[in-house]
């Protein structure tokens, strides 16, 4: 199932009734659950639990077990990180217009000034909000997300004008599919690793809505901080900022400019895989992120 369609399904979860449903299961010591149970604990008749359990199967979110007379329902392990990010996000948020736009506008005027005019803030406010929008699974926060976007987008945009920037601290750009997970993983233990000796920036060709809970669990196993991060639109100008841009499975995405170095990782996609696996995929891009550092340092010696 591609990003679209699994955004569509993930939208049943929307349903109060079968969101308890999926918490439950997710909740549950072994990840699945009976129907019966299920309606016994909702105070739901059975056959009210089984229709919006096979909603759900039939888009894919669940998957059907039998084991003798019971049939068992679970996350489907494709599923799984999206479900649960899905069910720890807040409402949607109000549409970015009015009031708050000339409120984020006016912050960044200042935050900026002598830098940019008003006039290239307004734009880079108005472009992110609408990037952010138009991906329906982004919209969360989307106040809060659209000032912070176009903040990190003209910090960027400044990079890469700066005159003083030839010799001085390097720019690393992680880009992977949905920037919520090799991405996420490579950019935080680089950031951990060399605090403000790097500038570390991260996007996706096509960002998910949240980084992936799993991601959030292997970095914390190894002490490494997500710091907020957030999954987000690759644009033009986060490349051209960067000294170093490294691709993880997005493709042709990315635009070339002369004068940045491109690698790219071949890594899989942790999505839908157990943690196990995960930490396979964070030890590799742990390996590689040292590697990376070594030559850094070496180069700005």
């Amino acid at each position: 199932m591609d990003s679209t369609g699994s955004t569509s399904a993930l939208r049943l979860l929307a349903d109060p009734t079968r969101a308890r449903i999926a918490s439950m299961i997710l909740d549950s010591p072994d990840g699945r659950q009976l129907v019966g149970k299920m309606a016994d604990a909702l105070e739901l008749r059975q056959p009210t639990v089984s229709h919006h359990v096979r909603a759900l199967a039939a888009e894919g979110i669940l998957v059907r077990q039998p084991e003798g007379r019971n049939v068992w329902y679970s996350i489907a392990p494709d599923q799984l990180d999206r479900v649960s990010d899905y069910l720890r996000l807040p409402p949607e948020s109000a549409p970015v217009d009015g009031d708050v736009l000339e409120r984020i506008v006016a912050d960044l005027s200042t935050r900026f000034a002598g830098t940019f005019s008003r006039g290239t803030v307004e734009r880079y406010v108005r472009e992110s909000r609408d990037l952010l929008a138009e991906r329906a699974h982004l919209t969360r926060r989307l106040p809060s997300m659209t000032s912070r976007f176009a903040a990190d987008r003209l910090d960027a945009l400044r990079a890469s004008t700066d005159p003083a920037r030839e010799g001085g601290i390097p720019d690393v750009l992680f880009v992977c599919v949905q920037n919520a997970g090799r991405s996420q993983l490579a950019a935080a233990i680089l950031r951990h690793l060399a605090g403000d000796r790097v500038r570390v920036r991260t996007a996706g060709s096509a960002p998910a809505d949240a980084v992936r809970a799993v991601i959030v669990t292997a970095l914390d196993e190894i002490g490494v901080p997500v710091a907020g991060e957030y999954p987000k639109p690759l644009t033009d100008e986060v490349v051209r900022a960067s000294d170093v841009v490294i691709t993880m499975g997005c493709g042709d995405a990315c635009p070339i400019y002369p004068g940045r170095s491109y690698l790219d990782w071949d890594l899989e996609d942790p999505v839908g895989l157990p943690l196990t696996r995960v930490r396979e995929i964070r030890d590799d891009i742990d390996a590689r992120v040292r590697a990376l550092l070594t030559t850094l340092e070496v180069n700005a010696a």
